[in-house]
């Protein structure tokens, strides 16, 4: 049947909510649940919907959560299927309703103590370490994975600011991915901010680079070595890029293009004056004068 302009069918309702999940900034997934229930006051179809679409937003942005006293990032490198998911460095697993936001029904996940473990493991520490020193609340991870005969592995970092009461959050992650090969392996890596700013205005930024680079792979001490060297250097290049392109927007789009132009004539305004002249012209004109 052929929908009224006034109501909108279910299929186009979920359209619709998707949509607008899917835009949502990292930290505000909850927020924008919570306005969509009221605007489309059908709270069983948003949540429906939300569940669906919270566990793509939570993958997609490296989301930390806390169990059994370890912070776990949820992503799709550890998603075992069925809303569950595993941590590898303390080897357990666990059920997460990405409505709430609760994680659920620990248990053990076996893992082979195989040559590629022990490889991660020493990954693990070394990245742990380093953004432990440089991020002032970052959270890193380092997955592995079997493609076909060979070891992956995929390094996640997340580090966040969340704000909401001062109008804004920011998320930075990066993944990085390389294969474990004899003597040398290819690592490539991408980096993503996301910036909200929603305080007299509705500011987006969303600044993404990606990057490669060929390490020695000698042993595991070295490699984990030169693989948290070349992190930091990566990170230190996005991050000056990143203070430079605010510095050239803040001179040359602020300072001049949306600068109300106006004629430089040398001189001051007196602002006090001109204010005092108009109020005096205004008590006269208000005052009724006897006959």
């Amino acid at each position: 049947s052929m929908c009224t302009r006034q109501e909108l069918c279910e299929p186009e309702k979920v359209s619709l909510i998707c949509g607008l999940l899917r835009q949502s900034p990292p930290g505000e997934f909850g927020q924008v649940v919570q306005d969509l229930s009221a605007l489309v006051q059908d709270d069983k179809l948003v949540r429906l919907e939300a569940a669906r679409m919270g566990a793509c937003h939570n993958k997609n942005n490296f989301t930390p959560i806390q169990i059994n006293g370890r912070t776990v990032l949820l992503t799709h490198y550890n998603n075992l299927g069925g809303n569950r998911f595993f941590d590898p460095q303390h080897k357990f697993s666990f059920e997460f309703d990405h409505l709430r936001g609760v994680p659920s029904k620990p248990q053990l996940h076996g893992v082979m103590l195989d040559e590629g473990e022990l490889w991660r493991e020493a990954l693990h520490k070394g990245l742990k370490a380093y953004v432990s020193s440089h991020f002032p609340v970052g959270n890193c991870c380092v997955f592995k994975k079997s493609l076909g005969k060979r070891q992956m592995f995929v390094a996640c970092i997340e580090a966040h600011q969340y704000q909401p009461s001062n109008h804004w959050n920011s998320l930075w992650k990066s993944d990085w991915t390389f294969a474990l090969t004899p003597f040398t392996t290819q690592v490539t890596a991408i980096f993503l901010l996301q910036i909200h700013y929603f305080k007299h205005a509705n500011l987006h930024v969303n600044v993404s680079k990606s990057v490669s680079e060929t390490l020695n792979v000698i042993d595991q001490s070295q490699f984990a070595t030169d693989f948290v060297k070349f992190v930091k250097a990566e990170d230190t290049k996005f991050h000056v890029a990143i203070l430079e392109n605010i510095q050239a927007l803040s001179e040359d789009i602020w300072g001049k293009n949306l600068r109300r132009k106006l004629p430089v004539t040398r001189t001051f305004m007196n602002w006090n004056k001109l204010l005092n002249d108009q109020h005096l012209k205004t008590s006269v004109s208000n005052t009724e004068v006897p006959l």
